[in-house]
Parts: structure tokens; C-alpha cells; sequence
């Protein structure tokens, strides 16, 4: 395996600190010590890798363009809620 002692023995403190360091939302000295241990543990690499894949199928699978008709009746529908509200 690797060394995990770093974060904590691969606990649930790995998987924070794996999605911080995919966030970007990590100071520069925790970014090393995170990078550095990706580079010797391999089931921390391999979480890792996984989380990666995972973010690229949603963000994929969020490309979808809702259809113009769609949005016609959501921009419609709430300017009857605000006159009915008496908002408008």
C-alpha cells in the first residue's frame, strides 16, 4: 500500500482532504502535502483517480441545453405567480 499517516490513516479525514484538494480549496502547504501524498499512496491515488472520473461523467452529463419551450413556460409561469401574489 502506501504511507497514510500523513492524512490521517486514510480515514474519513482523506476523503475531506481529497475533495479540498479537487476543490482547490487548500492553502499552498496543504496542497503540497496532499500532492506529495498522492504520489506515494496508491489508495489514496486510486480515490483519487475515481473522484476524477466521477467529476467528468456529472460535469459531462450536465451539458444539457434546456429546450427554449421549457424555459417560455418557467419565464410565463412565474410572472402569473407574481401577479397572483401580487408581486408584479
Amino acid at each position: 500500500m502506501g504511507d497514510c499517516h500523513s492524512l490521517g490513516d486514510c480515514d474519513d479525514n482523506r476523503i475531506v482532504r481529497l475533495y479540498e484538494y479537487l476543490d482547490g480549496a487548500l492553502s499552498l502547504k496543504d496542497l503540497n502535502e496532499v500532492k506529495a501524498h498522492l504520489e506515494h499512496c496508491e489508495e489514496c491515488a486510486e480515490e483519487y483517480d475515481l473522484e476524477c472520473i466521477i467529476r467528468s461523467v456529472v460535469r459531462r452529463s450536465c451539458q444539457e441545453i434546456a429546450p427554449d419551450t421549457l424555459k417560455s413556460k418557467i419565464i410565463t409561469r412565474i410572472s402569473e405567480i407574481r401577479v397572483e401574489s401580487g408581486h408584479a
